[in-house]
This record gives C-alpha cells, sequence and structure tokens, in this order.
C-alpha cells in the first residue's frame, strides 16, 4: 500500500542538477556533497548501518541504472551540512523509449536520521526539462539503515521498474482524454488551493483570493504545451505551480510574480498532489 513519503527538509532551498547525460561523481559531489559523506552524523547510534549513498549508487550503476539529476538542501543546522538530505533521479537503460517522456526513479536518503532510503516513480518531460512524481497508483520503497542496505535498494529500484507499465498506461490515458476549458479550470483551482492553502488576513479574519487565477495556470510557455489533453494541462499547471514566475497580487496587493517551490520537501509534495488531482480527473471523465 502507499504510505506518507517521509521527507521533511527544514532547509527552504535547494542546490540542484540535470544533464542530458548520465552525471558523473565529480558532477555530482559539486552539488550534492552528502551522497559521499565519509560517516553517519554523531546523533545516529550503533544500529545505524551507515552505507554511504554513493556506494548504493555504485551498485545500482552494475545494474544498468544511471543518474541524471541530483538536488540537496541546504542545511541551516551546524554540522548537518555533510549529512543532509539528498535526491538522485536515475533512469534504467531498459527503460529508453521513443517518447516525449522517461521514466525515472527517485532516491532520497540522508545521513543524520532524517530519511532512510526511500525510492518513488517519476517522470521526466524533455520538452520542458521537468521533473514529475507520479502520485498513488504505484507503491513507495523504503529501506531502513540497517541490514544489507545496498542490496535492498537495489532490490527496491527493480521493483520500482516494474511499476513503470502501470505509469505508462495512466499517462497514456490521460493524454487520450480531451478536456473542456471549463474543466481545465477546475483542475487548476483545485491546483491552485493546493499550492496557496488559504490567505487569511490577520486584521479581517476574511480569506483573501490567491494571488494568481486558475486560468494562469493553464497557460502554456511552449507551443508544444497546447492542446485540451488531460495530460497537457497537467503538465501545464504542474510547471506553473511549481516554477512560478506568474505576475499577481500579494496579500498587501502589491504586484508580485510567484516564486518557485524550491523546498524539495514541498516540491515532491506537490508534484505527487497534482498528480493525483489528475487521476481523480481521469476517474471522472473515463
Amino acid at each position: 500500500m502507499h504510505s506518507p513519503l517521509a521527507t521533511r527538509f527544514d532547509q527552504r532551498t535547494v542546490r540542484e542538477l540535470r544533464r542530458e547525460q548520465p552525471l558523473d561523481e565529480d558532477q555530482m559531489r559539486a552539488v550534492a556533497p552528502s551522497i559521499f559523506a565519509l560517516g553517519k552524523h554523531v546523533s545516529r547510534s550503533d544500529r545505524y548501518t551507515y552505507i554511504p549513498t554513493i556506494d548504493v549508487l555504485r551498485g545500482l550503476r552494475k545494474e544498468g541504472f544511471e543518474p541524471y539529476a541530483v538536488v540537496q538542501g541546504v542545511s541551516r543546522v551546524p554540522g548537518k551540512a555533510e549529512f543532509t538530505k539528498h535526491m538522485v533521479r536515475m533512469r534504467h537503460a531498459g527503460q529508453v523509449k521513443a517518447r516525449p517522456e522517461a521514466n525515472e526513479i527517485i532516491l532520497i536518503n540522508s545521513h543524520d536520521g532524517a530519511s532512510s532510503y526511500q525510492m518513488l516513480a517519476g517522470v521526466f518531460r524533455f520538452v520542458c526539462s521537468n521533473g514529475l512524481v507520479v502520485g498513488d497508483i504505484v507503491d513507495d520503497i523504503r529501506v531502513p539503515h540497517r541490514g544489507d542496505v545496498q542490496r535492498d535498494v537495489i532490490e527496491g529500484a527493480f521493483r520500482v521498474l516494474e511499476d513503470f507499465e502501470t505509469v505508462d498506461a495512466h499517462a497514456d490515458a490521460m493524454k487520450a482524454l480531451q478536456l473542456e476549458l471549463p474543466e481545465q479550470v477546475a483542475f487548476a483551482t483545485a491546483a491552485l488551493a493546493l499550492r496557496f492553502g488559504e490567505r487569511i488576513d490577520e486584521a479581517t479574519g476574511v480569506q483573501r483570493p490567491a494571488p494568481i487565477t486558475a486560468q494562469q495556470l493553464i497557460e502554456h510557455r511552449r507551443v508544444e504545451d497546447a492542446g485540451n489533453s488531460l495530460w497537457s494541462t497537467f503538465q501545464r499547471v504542474q510547471e506553473n505551480v511549481i516554477r512560478g514566475g506568474q505576475r499577481g497580487r500579494s496579500v498587501q496587493g502589491h504586484r508580485m510574480h510567484t516564486r518557485p517551490v524550491n523546498s524539495i520537501d514541498r516540491g515532491v509534495s506537490l508534484n505527487r498532489a497534482v498528480w493525483m488531482l489528475a487521476e481523480e480527473m481521469r476517474k471522472l471523465k473515463a
């Protein structure tokens, strides 16, 4: 069964690197040094099995998994920068297909006790260099820091790999469904609530509107994203929610541009939630 994603990033900014070709270790080290941590954080007990993430990645590489993107949060806690959570997005050689998207396995870990090894299914869209996180149609894999961690993570990666047939089928179903404009706006309205939540005026207690409109979320940034399919609508909304940049009004009424979501935790949770919204719309339209 699907379990809540155990990623709690306290930091508000991240370092990120993505390339068209697999990343080498020097490239990963420059952006996410905690992947190469030399030991566990002092807060961990003897029961904590320490295996550097890079050792796990080397094992995965031997099995055909290559890293294409790495992300690391910027810890504000003294002494934790070298152990903080990091995320790696990988593809398997057997998953290279003639599609506008690539299936990716998302690996999350830390060496400060904040996270077990976790693996999620993801999708990367080439046209916008945008990484999606699949909702609850497939299971997440979690491997605690004990026992034969490397073996368990590799086995978990292959389990996620097996689920991509389901992911592809759901994506194809979304591509086949056409939405009327009011349906697109309804989808974007729900995503708007996920992104901005309730904005209450502290002085009056009255709820203020979101800084932008649902119509802005369904605007396309490139011609390839135009179209009325559920998949196209989902992609436009997801990118606008995550990357920001829309002109709007602040709570105080000032002109502003929406900010990108820079927290890894928030980015993953929003990505997943918008996918789940698309799944609900697919069910309603099927």
